[in-house]
């Protein structure tokens, strides 16, 4: 069984289903409301599990009662939560997401003022136990720590490449997988042009650098040549979270199997079947599911 880690943030989600997203001030009416955790490596570890994975989440909640709901939640889907540290008289993070009828959301985040930086305690952990340590860029030092500890183990890391205000150059120089979001790539990058943008990550390290882009899919570059994996057709309900579901997808198939092209794909997969229900982990397939759902496309 695969052994992976999930280092990084653990989100409340509240989403607000409206027929159109606004484009400016007003009052609205949804027609729908959820409250589901959310989170890129929570989520990401989520996706994980329900594949058949065994997966430990590595982060931080407040000691409030939206802290013991993520991590109830969290441990509903089978993932560990032993090493997650719970923070004293902290408050927990949220997000507000609007989806519109054709499953596209705008997300606003509040990150938690409350929860340390700090990631000295991940010194603890025994990283050699993992196949693949993936981490997102929330937390910053957090995802530094766990890829040094996991580099010195020689355990695969994946970076789950989106934006943030802190640069992610020496987060990238650590993965061996850096899987960009299509606006990390040109922060990162500082260019729109796609494969002039994975040249440029590249020339950071020497590990994989792949680019998703929704229902376009995903493109990386492989000896030197830029490859492209379409995205599957599904109809679409939710996009919430289907970013977070290939990373996690994409650790399972990079701890099991060398084929880029084909571990692409199974991500591609896992992100557009969860597409097909609303939240953000709801629709995620698990192994059967998602085998009966690639074997329609053989």
């Amino acid at each position: 069984m695969t052994r992976i880690a999930c280092v990084g943030i653990t989100v409340q989600d509240r989403l607000y289903y409206v027929e159109k997203l606004p484009q400016g001030g007003g009052k609205f009416v949804a027609s729908d409301y959820r409250e589901i955790g959310g989170g890129p490596a929570a989520t990401a570890a989520v996706a994980a599990a329900r594949l058949g994975a065994k997966v430990d989440f590595i982060g931080r909640v407040g000691d409030d009662a939206t802290g013991q709901v993520l991590l109830a939640e969290l441990a509903s889907y089978g993932v560990n939560t032993a090493y997650t540290r719970c923070c004293s008289r902290a408050r927990s993070s949220q997000s507000a997401v609007l989806v519109d009828a054709q499953g596209e959301r705008i997300i606003i985040n509040h990150p938690s003022p409350d929860l340390p930086e700090e990631a000295s305690w991940l010194n603890d952990i025994d990283f050699s136990q993992y196949d693949v340590v993936l981490a997102d860029v929330r937390w910053h030092q957090g995802a530094l720590a766990a890829f040094t500890l996991a580099r010195r183990a020689g355990v695969a890391t994946l970076l789950d490449a989106d934006i943030t205000p802190q640069d992610i150059r020496p987060l990238v120089a650590l993965a061996d997988h850096a899987a960009f979001s299509e606006p990390g790539l040109a922060r990162m990058t500082g260019t729109s042009d796609i494969e002039k943008g994975l040249r440029l990550a590249k020339n950071d390290k020497n590990g994989q650098i792949y680019v998703t882009r929704g229902k376009q899919g995903c493109l990386w570059l492989e000896n030197d040549q830029l490859k492209h994996q379409p995205g599957f057709k599904v109809e679409v309900v939710d996009t919430t979270g289907a970013g977070d579901v290939f990373h996690g997808a994409l650790a399972v198939a990079l701890g099991s199997q060398p084929d880029l092209a084909q571990a692409v794909r199974y991500a591609n997969a896992v992100a557009a079947l969860k597409c097909t229900r609303p939240g953000g982990r709801a629709g995620i397939p698990n192994c059967d599911q998602i085998d009966s759902f690639l074997a329609s496309f053989v």
